[in-house]
């Protein structure tokens, strides 16, 4: 009879300890109602659910200290601060990733327009020579001595000039040069400004995903801490025998998946944080963690509130049209290399055979000189020129429809997943309130006597992908409206 009044004693602790583990460790007002959806986000919020015991008892809980934290195997810091989505990102952006490359890319194009606008400009150079040629060969004695070529002016020549050449833009080649670059220069700068949406998006889905998979570490954690309380009390009810041997291997069948669960939670975990580390640029072996899931979500209309009509802020666009442009300049220029080139050339210096005075003096002075070049047959090459050009035109006209279909798609399909991902989080939380107000009540049934095991344990897994299934719609919520901003272009 004592033994049996202990093993009630324990069974009834045991309940007490199971609803603290579904309430999240906080104790509801004894009269005034929570409502449903305040009963959930208190009941489901990681950073108010208590570590409970498990069967790896050294690791630390990850949500236990008002953050997903990780757990040991994830990255868990001795001071368990976590980093912020904000800073995430900034350190993302400045690590080696294709917005680095992109803004790599804008400084190279910015060289060229430097290079175009210096092409308007006239070249100084100073060149400087001397030139020896062998005497006369078989000159008769007394001849005085000259040189061998008749092509140079004495057996020592020496020269040296201030040369100012440059071109004069008759035919607009230099112009088109300039805009076409100027264009590339806006779409290499549109093009970093993706880049760096791209890489804010990808850190915040990779943020999200080490807060989910933290999330369900602790899910796990706290499931397997319930099992193995409930074998143990299954057990001590065996020992008084008021159960059969059967309910104690199902319940130590609930723990082995219970462990089964927290090993691929743990899993999951560290390779959650090892993406964000590479995103953020630390060390493999330095502790990572992020925030918790947001529970409190913004109003249902924020979605709603998003119009198709801001796609055109996406900076693609700018940089499709900068890139049309440039096909443009492109035309201009092939047709300008069948027009006409006017060049010029004003020299300033000494060509001598002596550098002593006064045959020095004698041949210093100056010369100018204008060409003018006259394209008459090419073989066809620079119309070919063109006619790519104007396939290039083409071909930025039909990837910018191609384009503008897909960012409407985006934004749809961003905007479906987000509105989606609220509604789940409200069937979730629902659930979730079901599913603790089951176990509670599988648990007094078979405290009486009434139900068998398998309804407790049943119950014990629904409880546990419920939970999941919120963390799940969270995420997914995030991530989606994240997708979305971008998508909307804002």
């Amino acid at each position: 009879m004592g033994c049996r009044f202990a093993v009630r004693s324990v069974l009834f602790s045991f309940s007490f300890f199971l609803g603290f583990l579904i309430s999240g460790g906080q104790n509801p007002p004894a009269k005034a109602p929570v409502p449903p959806a305040a009963a959930t986000q208190q009941s489901t919020n990681p950073a108010q659910t208590p570590q409970t015991g498990s069967s790896n008892s050294g690791q630390q809980n990850p949500v236990s200290s008002g953050t997903a934290g990780q757990s040991s195997s994830a990255g868990q810091g001795p001071a368990g601060t976590p980093i912020s989505l904000e800073d995430a990102i900034r350190l993302a952006s400045v690590q080696v990733s294709a917005y680095q490359q992109a803004g790599i890319n804008e400084r190279i194009v910015a060289e060229d327009v430097k290079q175009a606008q210096t092409a308007f400009l006239p070249k100084i150079s100073a060149p400087l020579s001397y030139i020896y040629t062998s005497p006369l060969l078989g000159a008769p004695p007394g001849t005085p001595r000259i040189q061998s070529f008749i092509a140079n002016n004495s057996i020592g020549e020496y020269s040296a000039f201030v040369t100012v050449a440059g071109d004069l833009d008759i035919n607009g080649k230099l112009k088109a040069s300039l805009r076409r670059n100027q264009a590339l220069l806006e779409a290499a700068r549109a093009g970093t400004l993706v880049a760096r949406r791209t890489l804010a998006e990808l850190t915040t889905e990779s943020y999200y995903g080490l807060a989910l998979a933290t999330a369900r570490l602790q899910s796990a954690e706290t499931s397997l801490a319930a099992a193995e309380e409930f074998g143990k009390i299954t057990a001590l009810l065996f020992s008084g025998g008021e159960v059969a041997q059967v309910d104690v291997m199902r319940a130590q069948l609930q723990i082995t998946q219970r462990r089964d669960d927290v090993e691929k939670a743990q899993s999951d975990a560290s390779i959650a944080a090892d993406a964000l580390r590479v995103l953020v640029g630390y060390d493999f072996n330095r502790p990572i963690t992020s925030e918790a899931l947001p529970v409190q979500l913004p109003a249902s209309g924020e979605i709603e509130r998003f119009s198709s009509d801001t796609i055109a802020r996406r900076p693609e666009f700018a940089q499709l049209d900068a890139e049309r442009r440039a096909a443009e300049q492109e035309i201009r220029i092939a047709k300008a290399e069948r027009m006409p080139s006017l060049s010029y050339s004003i020299n300033g210096g000494f060509d001598t055979d002596s550098v002593r005075p006064p045959r020095f003096k004698e041949h210093t002075g100056y010369s100018a000189q204008i060409s003018l070049n006259i394209p008459i047959f090419d073989f066809g090459a620079s119309r070919s020129r063109e006619q790519q050009a104007r396939l290039r035109l083409q071909l930025a006209d039909s990837q910018r429809t191609l384009e503008v279909r897909t960012f409407y798609q985006q934004f749809y399909s961003a905007r479906t997943a987000a509105l989606s991902a609220y509604a789940r989080i409200d069937i979730a939380t629902t659930g979730l309130g079901q599913a603790e107000r089951n176990l509670n009540a599988s648990i007094a049934r078979y405290r009486a006597g009434e139900a068998q095991i398998l309804e407790v344990t049943d119950a014990e897994t629904s409880l546990a992908m419920q939970r999941l299934a919120l963390y799940q719609a969270i995420f997914d919520y995030q991530t989606a409206r994240a997708r979305l901003l971008q998508a909307a272009g804002l």
